[in-house]
């Protein structure tokens, strides 16, 4: 896997071993960024982060923070080495399960221009009633949620949406 476009455009980047994780491929991700248009100095909450593959490339695309929510203890070293190796300032990450995460950034009263959803396909179905809870109260003026999902499945927030396209197996849908 490698950073689609940015400072570090063509960086290869760790991904987590094992089967527990699905890392965005490069072709859904450029797509994602496509739609989402420019990040310049948004902060961006990274659910499910994986690899971090979705926030360090909004990093590389300018974006002034990330914050990558991770529960697994091999993405979070991914995130971690990934962060390392490419120097990129403003990254925390969050090691906790998304549902906890969201709990806390909404307590705090957190704000983000960009909230990026990816969690593992089987898990959306359970998860969609947290999501809806959580995320209208953390999303910033004119700011954007993208969920990934199996190509199937077609969330539903109490958010405008904008799109939702499908790329293979992967939906990609976008609210604001």
């Amino acid at each position: 896997m490698r950073i689609v476009a940015g400072t570090h455009k063509g960086a290869r980047i760790f991904a987590p071993k094992g089967i527990d994780t699905r890392p965005t491929g490069d072709r859904v991700r450029e797509a994602a960024f496509n739609l989402i248009g420019p990040v310049d100095e948004m902060n961006v909450l990274d659910l499910f982060a994986g690899s971090g593959a979705m926030g360090l490339e909004a990093l590389s695309r300018g974006a002034a923070s990330a914050v990558f929510v991770e529960h697994d203890r091999e993405a979070q070293r991914a995130i971690e080495r990934n962060l390392e190796k490419l120097d990129l300032k403003g990254a925390r990450i969050v090691k906790t399960d998304a549902k906890r995460a969201l709990a806390a950034e909404a307590a705090a009263r957190s704000r983000y221009d960009l909230v990026l959803v990816d969690p593992p396909y089987r898990m959306f179905d359970s998860l969609q009633p947290t999501l809806a809870a959580y995320l209208p109260a953390l999303l910033a003026e004119d700011g954007l949620v993208v969920v990934e999902t199996d190509k199937r499945t077609e969330p539903e927030l109490p958010l405008v949406q904008r799109t939702s396209r499908t790329y293979g197996s992967a939906r990609l849908t976008l609210f604001e």
